[in-house]
Order: structure tokens, then sequence, then C-alpha cells
């Protein structure tokens, strides 16, 4: 690969002085902040002020005008048809009779996430929490309402380190506050046409009748016997026998369909204050925990403004922080500009993107958290020069190894098993929902009397600092744990715009989310169909540890070899990454179609207006 020259960084081609004996070795990059005002700063200030300048400004132009297109072309043209796509089919279905009596995509989003939160407890559940990334049609606005879980007020680092000396909290005392009973009542009352008795319907039924246990459920119960059967009530709802129960088995969470039905009865106060909460309170306060009535009558949904950025000519808007995500993501394609992708080899292309991941994956740990508790320098991180230092660091024939790049400890390994759904009306009201728990089945806790099984969101805080740190009662972290906070995630529920087509998406899977996310947005900017964009293979880096994990069908053999011999580390799977949801609306001639991702047993509905 030595006479590599092919895709050249775009940098490059307009100013080769740049690069000249004076490219920005990995190394110079450990401190990013830094990086700008030492080597980074020498090049490309210098040399760079003003294209700099003058890109800015056009960029600043073609995203207002651009903008402005897209709200226009909208606006006066609502898409013919509605679609959903989640990941079990009894949460299409929910969405779809609400879509029948009337509801709009925030009454479906209402329906569907209640009723994953029933068939899918491996997931997701009322114990839990979740994002929404909705846009609303005719104010033609677009926010995040996030229903990520809070800290309780008993909180302290001491919680998130066993008896062992080992980081990681369990059972209720793992456990945060649930948002998703928040998020559900804040989209009902705010957006919603329908009250919460009707689109909690179809999730109080499932819960209440049963449903059949699939394949999905299986294996992940399987996976999770021995946790379950530490709790009487988990084993006894979710295990048969303690042990996995037999496709075909039926769910009955009677319990649960009452703390549903009061949540549709009373709204808040079904859930967060008064008896209800007096119940959940004791509940987890018996198995461990350090719950508050206060704590549960305080917690509110956080309405953020979300991440607004361009890859291309395709205008992306994505969840904030406290999720990483949409930041890493965000880094990642606009590193992945300055190079020319559609120009590359297939390998090539991979070489790129994996570095792209490398680098972009590198910041959360150290700068970002809760917006509400710290100041994260999202700007910076996504700096246009920072950016192109960044791009420069990129060798387009030799894989960087991740310890030449810094010294940060990367992206905790965030819960595999979060579950998505995209929704959009025939007005084109949209919604990108990520839900979760954490790990499988959350902290294996189920509240008795109650059905309401347990987040473990408590592990998605940093670890404490060791105790022979120089001070161990401060911790310059911004996703340390306090009272109040919300952890950090990878939720990226997300909406893709050009002119011409908008998609609205999101996965399940931990920090490859971010990496699933990144290849359905190239496949986007390339015209691909919605079926491509979820069913493509996914491979993934993430900076540490310094490997590349891929789905088997993802490299042939040739690219393989090409890639080791770039360097690169790369590690096959049998393991399927995500189960993506979207849905893509083609504006010129009004097409509507949906896709559920083939790894996983969901279902897609496009329905007439």
């Amino acid at each position: 690969m030595s006479g590599f020259k092919r895709p050249l960084n775009k940098l490059e081609s307009v100013r080769p002085e740049l690069v000249e004996g004076q490219r920005i070795r990995a190394e110079s990059t450990s401190f990013p902040f830094e990086l700008r005002q030492a080597q980074h700063e020498r090049v490309l200030v210098q040399n760079f002020l003003s294209l700099r300048q003058v890109s800015r400004r056009c960029a600043r132009a073609c995203l207002l005008l651009f903008s402005l297109g897209v709200a226009s072309v909208q606006a006066g043209s609502p898409p013919p048809a509605a679609a959903i796509a989640s990941a079990h089919p009894l949460a299409t279905a929910a969405g779809e009779s609400i879509f029948r009596q009337g509801g709009n995509a925030f009454d479906a989003a209402v329906a569907v996430s209640a009723a994953l939160a029933v068939v899918a407890p491996y997931a997701c559940g009322l114990g839990g929490g979740g994002m929404w990334l909705l846009h609303v049609a005719d104010r033609q606005e677009t926010l995040l309402v996030d229903g990520r879980e809070q800290a309780p007020a008993l909180s302290h680092w001491g919680m998130l380190v066993n008896e062992k000396g080992e980081f990681g909290a369990a059972g209720p005392r793992a456990a945060a506050i649930p948002g998703l009973p928040a998020g559900l009542v804040y989209l009902a009352e705010h957006y919603g046409r329908l009250p919460l008795k009707k689109t909690l319907k179809p999730a109080i039924d499932y819960a209440k009748r049963g449903f059949a246990v699939g394949p999905q459920y299986q294996r992940y119960t399987k996976e999770s016997e021995a946790q379950l059967r530490n709790d009487p009530e988990g084993a006894r709802i979710f295990l048969r026998e303690y042990r996995a129960p037999a496709v075909g088995t039926r769910i009955v969470q009677k319990d649960l369909a009452r703390s549903l039905q009061l949540l549709a009865d009373r709204g808040m106060a079904g859930f967060y204050r008064g008896e209800p909460a007096q119940r959940i309170m004791q509940g987890v306060r018996g198995g461990g925990g350090i719950w508050s009535l206060e704590d549960l009558a305080n917690y509110r949904v956080a309405v953020r403004k979300p991440l607004v950025n361009t890859y291309g000519d395709v205008r992306i808007v994505t969840a904030p922080p406290p999720s990483a995500g949409g930041v890493v993501l965000l880094e990642a394609l606009k590193i992945l500009e300055h190079f020319d992708l559609a120009a590359a080899t297939s390998e090539e292309r991979s070489h790129l993107i994996i570095e792209s991941m490398r680098r972009a994956f590198r910041e959360p740990t150290a700068y970002l958290g809760d917006p509400d508790f710290a100041a994260i320098p999202v700007d910076r991180l996504l700096d246009p020069a920072y950016l192109d230092g960044l791009a420069l660091t990129i060798e387009t024939d030799r894989a960087t190894p991740s310890a030449e790049i810094g010294d940060t400890p990367g992206l905790l390994a965030d819960s595999m098993q979060t579950t998505h759904f995209s929704v959009m009306d025939g007005d084109g009201n949209r919604v990108s929902g990520t839900l979760g728990l954490n790990r499988l089945f959350g902290a294996g806790f189920v509240v008795p009397g109650t059905g309401i099984l347990l987040n473990d969101s408590l592990e998605n805080f940093a670890p404490p600092p060791p105790a022979n740190a120089p001070d161990h009662n401060a911790l310059d972290d911004a996703n340390a744990l306090m009272p109040g906070k919300r952890p950090l995630t990878t939720m990226t529920p997300i909406f893709l715009e050009t002119p011409d087509r908008i998609a609205i998406l999101g996965s399940p899977g931990g920090n490859r989310i971010i990496s699933s996310l990144l290849l359905a947005v190239l496949d986007f900017a390339a015209g691909r169909s919605v079926e491509t964009m979820v069913g493509m293979p996914r491979f993934h880096h993430q900076y540490l540890p310094d490997l590349t994990i891929f789905e088997v069908p993802a490299f042939s053999q040739a690219e393989l070899n090409r890639l080791r011999g770039m360097g690169h580390r790369l590690e096959g799977t049998s393991q399927l990454f995500g189960d993506m949801q979207a849905i893509l609306w083609e504006l010129e001639d009004g097409a509507v179609s949906a896709a559920s991702d083939p790894r996983g047993e969901g279902a897609a509905r496009v329905f007439d207006r």
C-alpha cells in the first residue's frame, strides 16, 4: 500500500504546503484544546486563516438557505402516508391502533414506548428512561425530550464500588430515578391529541393479557437467568421454573398493567407522587436502594436543543449531551468530510471510517456529561479548526495506533440493551425515540406489587478515583456521579435531511449505536434505500481497545488482508450489531418507506393518511 494516494485529503489538495514537511503527528493530539495553541495553531492558524473565514461564511449562508428550503418543502407538502418502525411487532401494532383513532406521531410515540416497556423488558421498561427527538411540523420546531434517569439525592461515589473494590453497583442500589413515565406524560400533555387513557391502552392490554415469548426474548432471558433468579418477583414474571421460558410461552404482567393504568388515570401523580410513589419508594428501599419520595416528586424531563450540523449536503439533527452519541457521531462525520469517499476503494473507505471513529471516540470520558451540572465544550469539540487538525493526523496508508493519539481512557462500555423506534404521521410530525434500562433486564429487580423493572443506570457514571488519588474528594470529570445528575449515554436518536429526502432513525447497541449510525448516514448521503441503511453489515472502533470489531460479512478476505497490512487489528464476530429502525420520506415524489433491522424481530409499516 506504499503507493496509496487516494482518496486525497481535501485540505491537502487545497493547501498542500500545510502538510509538506510539517504533518501533525498523532502524539500532538493528546490534549485536544492545547493542540490548537501549539503545533496545530502554527500549521493551521498561520496558513489557513483566510480559508477558515471564507468557509465559515459560506457554511453559515448555505446552512441558512438549506434550513429554509427544507422548512418550506415540508410545510407545503406533507407526506402522503404515516409510518412506524419499531423493534417489536406488538409495539408497531400499538402505534398503528393510535393512528387509526386519530392520534398524531406523538400519540403513537407514547403508545409504542409503553408497549416496548411491556413486551421488551430485557431492553426497556417503566423503571427506565429514554430520549425522544421530535419534529413538530406546524411550528417547524425540533427539540429533544430528555427522559434519562437521574441519580437519587443520597448518591455517592462509594455506591459504584462493590465489596471487592471493583467498579459497578448492583440491584436496586444501582437504580436511578426513572424518566420514561415522565416522558410519556410530557409527550401526551404537550404534543399529543389523545389522552393517556387511550395511548397507554395497548400496553395495558399486552401486560394484562400477556404476550408470546419470541426467540429474542428467550435468548436474552437465558443470558439473564442467574440475575433474575436472585429476585423472587423477577423470577416469577420473566422465568418459568427458574429458567428461560420456551418460545410461545405467555408472559403476563398484571401488576405492571395496574401501574400503567395509574399513569393513564393520574399522569405524573400516578407514578411520582402520592400512594404510587410511596409504594415504589418502599419497594426500592426494601431491596437495598436509596430512593426517597422527594427524588420521585422532583423528577422532570429536560427539554433540550438538539445538535445540528452537516455532512456534505446532509443536515443532521441529533441528541446533545448527556448523550455522547451526537457529539462523537458529528466529529467522525466532519473528519470524514475532508476525504473523497466516493473515489475510494472499499478498503480505503473502511480505513478512513475506522480512523475517524478512533479519533472521535477519544473525547467523551473527559469532556461530556450532564449539561445541567457541567460546562460541556461542545462548540470547541466541533470547532472546524480543531476537526481540520484531527483530519490532518490521518495517514491514508497507515492505521494510527490509539496509543499515539492520546492518553484519555476512552468511552465507558455502555449497555447493548436499549431499543429504538421511529414514527412519522401524515402531517410530517416525526419522532425518533431510544429507550433503555442499561443492562439486560436492568437491575434485575421488580418493585413488589408494581411490576416495575428497575434500571441500573448509575453504572453509566464515571468510575470514582482510586483510593490513593491525591484528592479522593474531588473528581474533574463531567460524568462524575452527583445527586440529581443524569449519566452519560450513547442514546442517539437522529433525523437526516436534504432538500429531497428526510430520514428518521436510530438504533440500540451501546457504543456501537454511534458506529452503526455513522455507516447509515454515509448510506443516506449516497442516496441508498432505507433497507440498505438498516441492513448493511457493520464494523466498529472506539479508540480503546485498539481493535476493529466487525460483523463477519462486512469485509471480504482481500479487504481484511489489505486493512491488516495497513496496521489495523480486526476481529470478526457472529454477534450482530444493533437493531436499527428507520423511515425514509422522498420529498420529490412523496414516497414513504420504512424498514426494521433484519437482525431483530421488529416490524415496519407504512399507513395511508
